[in-house]
């Protein structure tokens, strides 16, 4: 297989314009959280909620065109795009790479959905590197979605406090073959199948069908379906399967911790963010806390990429650890030679 180089062109971000405080979210949960303990616990001053216009294609669109004047190219440079945009999305069953690809013109590409939760953004951008390096026709490739799953959260469900950050918006990412700044290095994927239904949309599939009699409680039935197995496993294998991603995606990149200036990881609970750069050996300022923005599923790696570098936290020759998890239940990491 070909070494040729792939390295990140662009970056694009959409953000919804509407936001709800740590205020508001401590109403919405009847008081059970305090203001005080949403900031200093869970980490969220604000998060991002979708207007009637913020599909979740659209949203991933609107980065895309952000992301390819980034860039500096023509979308007809594009070969291939791979949506990483959540399901829940303007209409059921239908492909958000493509309408993508005809929202920013980009004629030329082809384009699959590609999904694994919260770690979408890796795995499609691992998936990305290796059909550039396989394919000679592929050079140019689309990595991008939206994300609102949000929507589904019920604020008085004591068990979901864990996804009161679910924010709104999309990403977008261009990674180009032979493109020798930004590059992308080797990428590690761990999967539990055993986790694979303790949490997701209760109503709404074929188990458990809309009906008049359970519309209200479906369009707020994300939640933990089985939660202390959950909670216990993930206790039990979460930061290991986290260390195991980090030590073999940079094992195959040549590097070691020690070598790591920035670390890029999704929005968590604020003692598990401080505890994980413990780990690393790294300072709050070797990364981005995600509490202005809460956590928008796939997209918080690319919107951390895209804040990092537009303020001066990443510097050419870092080198950029990013990890996320997703339910279901994923652990990745990958890595960037930054500039």
């Amino acid at each position: 297989m070909s070494k040729e180089v792939i390295g990140v062109r662009g970056l694009g971000v959409y953000l919804p314009e509407r936001t709800m405080s740590a205020k508001e979210i401590s109403e919405a949960t009847k008081g059970v959280w305090s203001e005080e303990a949403i900031i200093e616990k869970l980490g969220i001053k604000q998060i991002y909620v979708p207007g009637p216009e913020d599909g979740t294609q659209e949203m991933g669109a609107l980065a895309s065109i952000e992301a390819i004047k980034d860039a500096g190219i023509d979308p007809l440079d594009i070969d291939l795009i791979l949506c990483f945009g959540e399901e829940w999305k303007e209409y059921p069953l239908t492909t958000s790479a493509l309408y993508i690809q005809d929202r920013i013109g980009a004629t030329n590409a082809w384009g699959i959905d590609l999904q694994n939760r919260c770690c979408s953004t890796i795995a499609t951008m691992k998936v990305a590197k290796y059909m550039m390096l396989a394919d000679p026709d592929i050079k140019t490739v689309l990595v991008a979605g939206g994300y609102r799953n949000g929507d589904f959260v019920d604020f008085e469900d004591k068990d979901m406090s864990m996804m009161y950050n679910l924010s709104a918006g999309g990403g977008a990412i261009i990674l180009q073959k032979g493109y020798e700044k930004n590059q992308l290095l080797g990428s590690h994927v761990i999967s539990d199948g055993s986790l694979a239904r303790t949490a997701g949309v209760r109503i709404g599939g074929t188990v458990e069908p809309i009906t008049c009699d359970n519309i209200d409680q479906a369009y707020k039935s994300l939640s933990l379906m089985q939660p202390i197995k959950m909670k216990d496993r993930l206790n039990e294998v979460s930061m290991p399967n986290w260390m195991k991603c980090i030590d073999k995606s940079l094992e195959k990149s040549g590097y070691t911790k020690e070598d790591v200036d920035f670390l890029n990881i999704l929005h968590i609970k604020r003692s598990g963010h401080l505890g994980m750069l413990k780990s690393l050996g790294l300072e709050e300022n070797q990364s981005l806390y995600l509490e202005d923005y809460g956590h928008i599923g796939q997209v918080d790696q690319i919107l951390t990429l895209k804040v990092a570098r537009d303020n001066g936290l990443i510097k050419d020759g870092d080198v950029i650890v990013s990890i996320a998890a997703g339910i279901g239940y994923v652990w990745a990491a990958n890595i960037i030679k930054w500039g």
